[in-house]
């Protein structure tokens, strides 16, 4: 797979990439998979960022699609209107995506606020579209010291506020400056391994869920509610 020629630390005879088939799904005529990437540090040699060009190539190399989000220029939450460009900008990228991928910095104990930020920019509902909701999301986190998963447990709380379906593996990265060369580029260990196993696991359940998010987000006070606006509506003595 030419894909692989950018992926040294992948061996080829291992790597599957997940499609119908082997997944036994029938045949679709969907697109690739649709990923959006956010990270959560601005600094010009930002780990969580790098971490992210690397999931990004993972997930090219799985036929996904990608897109990856520049936080920089985002306004703090309320501080512009929604028209602000960047915040346009995250918002369409919502909607286009399949699934996401959100990888943050730990910073005194939580997720950045940068990362924090970009997922409030994110609404419920948008135009009658809830952009998140059925969606599949994979989360990782990287450390300055040792291993902590502080992070990756509030952004799965954020997940399931948002009404994405969080999927069970993650990826923690402790002394992230330790595990990146002088290219950017991660070095091989069990830990970029983790990394090709989130991103394996991520495209298997946008596969599987992506054409059945409506079925499986049909909700009975949501349909209740519908029939009730329309009962109004109906009934309504003068227009």
């Amino acid at each position: 797979m030419a894909l692989l020629n950018d992926l040294p630390n992948v061996d080829s005879r291992l790597f599957k990439a997940p499609n119908q088939e082997t997944l036994l799904l029938p045949p679709s005529d969907q697109p690739a998979p649709k990923i959006l990437l956010l990270y959560g540090s601005l600094r010009e040699r930002s780990f969580s960022r790098l971490a992210v060009e690397e999931a990004a190539r993972l997930l090219n190399a799985m036929g996904a699609s990608t897109k990856i989000f520049d936080p920089r220029g985002l306004p703090l939450p309320d501080a512009e209107d929604a028209s602000h460009p960047k915040v346009d900008e995250l918002r369409a990228l919502a909607q286009w995506a399949d699934g996401m991928v959100w990888c943050s910095p730990e910073r005194h104990g939580a997720m950045t606020g940068i990362m924090k930020a970009q997922i409030d920019w994110i609404p419920l509902a948008l135009g009658g579209v809830r952009p998140t909701q059925g969606k599949t999301l994979a989360v990782m986190q990287v450390c300055g010291g040792s291993q902590s998963f502080n992070t990756v447990n509030q952004l799965r709380i954020l997940g399931r506020w948002m009404r994405m379906v969080t999927i069970p593996n993650q990826s923690s990265v402790p002394k992230a400056f330790m595990e990146f060369d002088d290219n950017g580029r991660m070095k091989p260990s069990p830990f970029y391994d983790r990394i090709v196993d989130v991103m394996e696991e991520l495209v298997k359940f946008t596969l599987l869920v992506r054409e059945r998010s409506d079925l499986l987000t049909d909700r009975y006070s949501e349909r209740k509610e519908s029939a009730e606006e329309v009962s109004k509506r109906v009934n309504q003595r003068a227009i």
